[in-house]
């Protein structure tokens, strides 16, 4: 790579324009091989195609245009996680990237979206003849399965994210978190795209006829896992909070865990019957058991954490025990309650045995004046699509929508209340630092006073110290250390923290509404016009937004109305691909019930032969 090309990455704003044409290249010459294999196929000009779906078919016990593309979907969606997780450790072990060619995790994401988006596309060629009732009319002599388009659809839109976020990265600077509105895309494209998959499924089924064979135990295996795997991909949203460097407020981490058990586990569980909320949880554990340790002792980057979700499938277990299960509306909705508080309780014995910030009992209040609403709402919706799995008709369509509506505006409050923070004015921290050994690294242990000394209460989510992007090779590049308190507004560190080298280390303070750091050592940064922050043996300095030093290659000089308008038109992308699931899970229902589809009240499974 040249030197000009090197310092034009390294800046804190979008990457080196080679790489920006070297992915757009590789983009066009797969979409073009992609749409010149569908012309092939459309046309019988090969068969090779057919064949591979023939054979998936026979295995999956679906239609070919149904089984080709979930088998390609597993190994897809399992391919894009790893690089997700591997990329989110990366940046929080190493800094931002040099281009997105330079992070090696980025290649799994890109081909693993790139599968994604092949997947959704080859449901749409394969059929030769209208693909159920449901399918919708692209030619006069071709229809596509609803699940097929709205699988390719979540492909583009997570695929959109990719250059969206380097023009993201050149208007704003590079937002290093989790949550900034182009990551969201990537993310949720792939998280929602198991709701696609799922559809697709059922519309296979549906197409086989009123008398299709029973499932074997593997194709229901396969199915837990499409749940399972829905568990993960509506749980991606907390990964900075599995790693231990969450960006906002703790309290919105027990609303995500139990909106996402509430929606996927419910869904199951009505869908495939005894057992299938618990297989689906123990299926998701494995699956995220294994990238951890690939990607933290395996790679030697940091490692993460991940709620397990089995409070809430017990939770779901036992409430399918009584009469309830036979009303699924109701059923998702007390189950969601169930989740929300129950469920939450059980999952915080394990978030308090290995995460770095447990639920504190300050918290817990307005966590759940948060999670109950929304796990509520989550838990209905998720009875709602297990209606339309079973290929039973939805009571009362209209309401069905108003539900999925309502459900999003609280999702979309509770967030909002989430993100409410406050900087305390005039408040400092006296930092006195200790020299420690180290290895080849200058190393310390702080004491920590604060002004004034009742700023912080008596049970505050986390007050730590937080040094991170200190390289792989370098302790994985993060170390998190809860302070001890040690009289009021003093505390001091149990173990050393660098302040050397690349490290970014802070004090950082949460405590209900109040989100706010301090700087100890932060190193010169010539690609964003960044001084050093020195570590001084005795230093007072101030409490800033967090924010300001977590996202420090973030630039704030721009009107705010133009980040504003430009977060705006994120949000309305996702709330249509929201908006598109919605109509084709309802276009499904209204079709099946149309044509007479029997539906499958009870989950059937008999063994393979």
């Amino acid at each position: 790579m040249s030197t000009t090309t090197l310092a034009a990455s390294s800046e804190g704003g979008g990457a080196a324009l080679d790489q920006v044409l070297t992915v757009s290249a590789a983009a066009a010459v797969v979409s073009i091989g992609l749409l010149w294999v569908g012309y092939l196929h459309r046309n019988r000009r090969i068969t090779w195609l057919a064949s591979a779906g023939e054979w998936a078919g026979r295995r999956l016990n679906r239609p070919p245009w149904a089984a080709l593309p979930i088998f390609l979907f597993v190994s897809t969606i399992i391919c894009a996680l790893f690089g997700f997780i591997w990329d989110v450790s990366l940046h929080i072990g190493k800094g931002r990237d040099q281009g997105p060619l330079a992070n090696p995790a980025h290649y799994f994401i890109l081909v693993g979206l790139f599968l994604l988006f092949i997947a959704g596309m080859l449901a749409i060629f394969l059929p030769y003849d209208k693909p159920g009732p449901a399918a919708v009319r692209i030619t006069r002599t071709w229809h596509a399965p609803v699940g097929g388009l709205l699988l390719a659809g979540c492909g583009f839109y997570a695929l959109v994210g990719f250059p969206l976020d380097d023009i993201w990265h050149r208007m704003f600077g590079q937002d290093v978190t989790l949550w900034g509105p182009t990551h969201l895309m990537l993310i949720g494209g792939a998280g929602l795209s198991l709701i696609a998959v799922l559809i697709l499924e059922r519309e296979g089924r549906a197409a086989m006829g009123e008398n299709p064979p029973a499932d074997g135990w593997g194709v229901w295996l396969t199915r837990c896992m499409a749940f399972g795997g829905l568990t993960i991909g509506l749980s991606v949203f907390q990964i900075e909070y599995d790693f231990g460097v969450e960006q906002f407020r703790l309290v919105l981490q027990p609303m995500m865990i139990a909106a996402a058990a509430a929606f996927a586990l419910v869904s199951a569980r009505l869908t495939l019957g005894p057992g299938s909320a618990i297989v689906a949880a123990m299926l998701a554990i494995a699956i995220r058991g294994v990238v951890a340790l690939v990607v933290g002792p395996g790679l030697g980057a940091p490692t993460s954490f991940f709620a397990l979700y089995l409070g809430p499938a017990i939770v779901v277990e036992l409430l399918a025990l009584t009469p309830l299960l036979k009303r699924p509306v109701w059923f998702g909705a007390i189950a969601g309650l169930g989740i929300a508080t129950l469920g939450l309780w059980m999952e915080s014995w394990w978030i308090g045995a290995v995460y770095h910030y447990p639920w504190g009992s300050g918290m817990w209040t307005e966590a759940l004046v948060m999670a109950i609403p929304v796990a509520t709402g989550t838990g209905l919706c998720g009875a709602l699509l297990a209606i339309v799995l079973r290929g039973e008709p939805l009571p009362r369509p209209g309401l069905a929508l108003v539900a999925v509506v309502l459900t999003v505006l609280v999702v979309g409050g509770a967030v909002a209340n989430g993100l409410r923070t406050d900087v305390p004015t005039g408040a400092t921290a006296t930092v006195t630092l200790t020299e420690v050994p180290g290895d080849g690294q200058r190393m310390v242990t702080a004491e920590v006073s604060i002004t004034p000394p009742d700023l912080i209460s008596d049970d505050p989510e986390w007050v730590s110290l937080l040094a991170w992007q200190g390289g792989i090779e370098n302790d994985t590049g993060l170390v998190i250390d809860p302070l001890e308190k040690v009289g009021k507004g003093l505390y001091r560190s149990t173990t050393p923290v660098p302040v050397s080298g690349t490290w970014k280390t802070l004090l950082r303070v949460q405590d209900g509404t109040t989100l706010t750091a301090v700087p100890i050592y932060l190193p010169a940064d010539p690609g964003i016009g960044a001084e050093e922050v020195p570590a001084e043996s005795v230093m007072t300095r101030e409490f800033v937004q967090e924010i300001k030093i977590l996202q420090r290659e973030r630039s704030f000089d721009y009107p705010t109305w133009v980040f504003t308008v430009a977060g705006l038109i994120v949000l309305a992308c996702s709330l249509i691909l929201i908006a598109a699931l919605t109509w084709g899970a309802g276009r499904l229902n209204a079709k099946q019930s149309a044509s007479g589809a029997r539906p499958a009240t009870r989950p059937t499974v008999q063994p393979q032969t």
